[in-house]
């Protein structure tokens, strides 16, 4: 591939002219003006040229060089069309299927683990464009892996910033200085931190596409930022290579994809064709099969993108009277190993328990980092809402706790209310934009499996009269006293079936009116049931009261009604007469 490489333009009275070329070149593009951060994104200490910088650049490429072909004067559709238009577009709107598979996997998947980042595949469309023209314009194999491999040039000082080499030539093979390394152009310290594994074949590799749009994604995404705001798309893509007319031609080729572009064939794509002005300094390392770079030998002079150099020209602010943005001092950048990412489920099961007693389940989330793995430390706030009463371990319903060392975090245990019903749970974790996460959780009213009355008398009542004996039962639950459970009592019919349950025994209610079903009762601390008084009409016969337990618990008592047996009047002796006495005549 015949690749062009950018170096960065250097300030000074040789490259005035070439300066002033590329910015006519951007305005002639129609190109929407970018809205430029006022400094390097995320912070970094400059470093001269010549300098190392493996450590404190902070750029994902290095500032590795990168291609300044603009997008065609003719957008390919209008704003808001389709991302599918027909491939007759313009040859320029034409993204190689797997690259462009790719670029729209990875924002789905960030979509997913950081959806307040709105990160658009559009984005990482552009970048792929400037800085590799879409892997050679779709030179990948099945798997999405670029072939031949895609190095950038030595970055060894000699117009370029000097990185030495952090990876033993693993990524890069050069074992002396790192040079930027695939489709995404990242340098392999960069790599090693934010490298991702997005097609699932056990590797992160910086020459797969779908690998390297992944981590460029996360790694625009750093910092809780919000791409959807124009100022912190600025700050991502500044990140990327602190330049600004890199910002500029990423913030072109943006807007292009976004008025539309199709898909085309891999291996058919155009390959960037604008050679940039090279810094006057020994020439770079050609990229493989691009052939003989361009040399010059004149002293090396600081770069206006390199660390240490003045920044390019930009926008200045309205009514300060400036030419250029005011720097700003370095500030500490947090590594993707310390950055927040995602707040996942930690295998939480279902939240389930009786009214009164304590959820077996306890909520238990994960934190990982930017990278993907467990982050410890992490604050995570818990709240249940609801109106069940449920409350966490001593008597809170917002409680917070911070992850362990396993990126995990657990809620103290949940102890159910008296009502029953549903609830929720939430675990809230992170600043700036919250990553948040609900769980549902059910309290069921209280169960008893057993229930039978505390005695064995007959319960009996003439006509029109009350029971006199009350009706008391006990319900358990696992053989324990089942207590504050609600039962339900109800007349039935007789045995033989020849009575609806609107004639026999009945309760009263407030106003004194027969009432046959009752359900407001309930048992007390030690599971018993003293039901109110029963009366019976003036139908006669052997009825049923059947009550029901939350949990199927049931016991049937019968209830007779007959009028008193008749006693017959005792019969009464007749008297006995004593005989008369008979006078004996005197001697």
């Amino acid at each position: 591939m015949a690749a062009h490489i950018r170096r960065r333009l250097r300030k000074g009275a040789t490259t005035t002219a070439v300066a002033a070329a590329a910015v006519a070149a951007l305005a002639a593009s129609q190109a929407p003006a970018a809205t430029l951060a006022e400094g390097p994104a995320g912070g970094g200490d400059p470093k001269a040229a010549g300098e190392d910088t493996a450590s404190t650049d902070g750029a994902a490429t290095g500032n590795s060089p990168y291609y300044t072909d603009l997008p065609p004067l003719v957008t390919p559709n209008k704003p808001g069309s389709s991302s599918s238009l027909p491939a007759a577009g313009s040859a320029e709107a034409g993204i190689p299927a797997t690259v462009l598979a790719a670029y729209k996997q990875a924002e789905q998947t960030v979509a997913t683990t950081d959806p307040g980042c709105r990160l658009p595949w559009q984005l990482l469309a552009a970048i792929g464009k400037v800085e590799s023209g879409h892997a050679r314009g779709g030179r990948v194999d099945a798997n999405g892996t670029a072939s031949p491999p895609i190095l950038g040039p030595a970055l060894n000082g000699q117009g370029f910033a000097l990185i030495k080499d952090t990876d033993g030539g693993a990524y890069d093979s050069d074992a002396v200085h790192d040079r930027a390394v695939g489709p995404m152009q990242f340098i392999p310290s960069t790599w090693a931190s934010w490298g991702q594994d997005a097609n699932g074949d056990g590797r992160k590799d910086p020459n797969n596409i779908h690998d390297a749009a992944l981590a460029a994604g996360r790694y625009l995404c750093a910092n809780d930022r919000d791409l959807a705001i124009a100022a912190d798309l600025d700050r991502a893509v500044l990140s990327y290579n602190r330049s600004n007319e890199y910002l500029r031609t990423v913030r072109s080729w943006f807007s292009y994809y976004q008025r539309g572009t199709h898909e085309i064939p891999d291996g058919t794509g155009t390959l960037p064709t604008s050679p940039s002005t090279p810094s006057p300094s020994t020439s770079p390392s050609p990229l493989p099969g691009t052939g003989s770079g361009p040399s010059t030998t004149p002293s090396p002079k600081p770069s206006p993108d390199k660390p240490g150099g003045k920044p390019s020209p930009g926008p200045s602010k309205p009514g300060d009277g400036s030419t250029s943005p005011t720097p700003k001092p370095p500030t500490s950048k947090p590594t993707p190993a310390e950055t927040f990412g995602s707040l996942e489920n930690a295998g939480t099961g279902p939240l389930r328990a009786t009214a009164g007693q304590t959820f077996d389940e306890r909520v238990t989330v994960l934190a990982r980092n930017a990278l993907g793995a467990p982050l410890g430390k992490v604050p995570v706030t818990f709240t249940v809402t609801g109106s069940t009463g449920t409350v966490f371990a001593g008597g809170k319903k917002t409680v917070t706790v911070r992850t362990g060392s396993d990126g995990t975090a657990t809620a103290p245990e949940l102890r159910a209310g008296e009502k029953a019903g549903e609830f929720t749970v939430t675990a809230v974790a992170g600043t700036g934009r919250p990553r948040t996460l609900t769980y549902a959780a059910t309290v069921t009213a209280r169960q008893a499996d057993a229930i039978a009355r505390t005695d064995e008398k007959a319960l009996v009542a003439a006509p029109g009269q009350k029971f006199a004996d009350a009706v008391t039962v006990k319900a358990t639950y696992q053989d324990a006293a089942a207590a504050g459970v609600t039962v339900t009592a109800t007349m039935v019919k007789d045995p033989l079936g020849l009575f609806d349950n609107d004639k026999g025994p009945y309760f009263k209610d407030a106003a004194g009116k027969p009432l046959r079903t009752l359900t407001t009762l309930t048992t007390d601390a030690e599971g018993v049931l003293r039901l109110p008084e029963i009366f019976a009409d003036d139908t006669e016969g052997t009825f049923r009261l059947r009550l029901t337990t939350e949990g199927g618990a049931s016991v049937t008592i019968e209830l007779t009604v007959r009028a008193p047996e008749e006693t017959a009047p005792e019969e009464t002796a007749p008297e006995e007469t004593a005989p008369e006495a008979t006078a004996t005549p005197e001697a």
